[in-house]
């Protein structure tokens, strides 16, 4: 990366970096662009210019969070199923107590914004299809064995199959949400969506049983050091 590319980067982060507190403070819908750019020291073109809608402020990593799931399929070790690579890096991330995953003490206050404004719910929405999409592409270009089936089937496949392990995961992020949102426990609600995760992923993926032992069993979760982010990172619904 050149050094102007280095400099547009630290341009977008410190844009970004300027907003959330605001929008932390006085909500998503009350808080103006003009109002960012005054807080970043730069101009509303300026703002604009790295960031086209206001939502994207909020949302600053949404295309690495739209292909994460995909990414994942592409480069997991070939004849692997590809549900068992989402599910190993679903579990992988509760395992570490990741702040993407709002795991952190950061994490309800920036729920709650979202939760606030109608137009950020939207963009969520938003995501949780664009994610879905981007998986079926992946499981189009790289399918698992069972997709090798010809004529209308082998095309309806990955599409299905993308609903299937993209909602799954997105109700296991939706479940945490809501346990902590609640008042739960991180340490509880982890545990508890862990083993849910494990038994549902299991389920789609061929070969998994759901009265398989590994099912059966509660997931290891030993306690590891979290990657070093802030715990009001705005990764923190990096999975809508």
């Amino acid at each position: 990366m050149g050094l102007r590319e280095i400099k547009k980067q630290q341009t977008r982060t410190a844009i970004a970096d300027a907003a959330l507190p605001l929008f932390l403070e006085h909500g998503f819908d009350q808080v103006t662009v003009a109002e960012v750019a005054r807080h970043a020291g730069v101009s509303t073109n300026t703002v604009f210019n790295y960031f086209p809608a206001k939502e994207d402020l909020f949302f600053d990593r949404q295309a690495e969070v739209e292909n994460h799931l995909a990414t994942l399929v592409r480069d997991r070790t070939p004849g692997t199923c590809p549900i068992e690579a989402v599910r190993d890096d679903l579990l992988s991330a509760l395992r570490q107590d990741h702040p993407m995953l709002g795991l952190q003490p950061g994490a309800p206050p920036f729920w709650q914004v979202i939760q606030d404004s109608p137009a950020l719910r939207a963009r969520e929405r938003e995501i949780g299809e664009r994610i879905e999409a981007a998986l079926a592409t992946a499981l189009t270009e790289h399918p698992p064995n069972a997709a090798d089936t010809p004529g209308d089937a082998g095309y309806a496949l990955p599409l299905l199959l993308a609903g299937a392990v993209a909602g799954t995961h997105r109700a296991a992020l939706r479940e945490l949400r809501r346990r902590i949102m609640s008042g739960e426990p991180p340490a509880r609600a982890r545990d508890a969506v862990a083993s849910a995760a494990l038994q549902a992923f299991n389920l789609l993926c061929p070969g998994h049983d759901a009265g398989d032992e590994r099912t059966s069993q509660e997931p290891q979760l030993p306690q590891q050091e979290p990657p070093k982010r802030s715990p009001a990172d705005k990764g923190a619904v990096e999975y809508p």
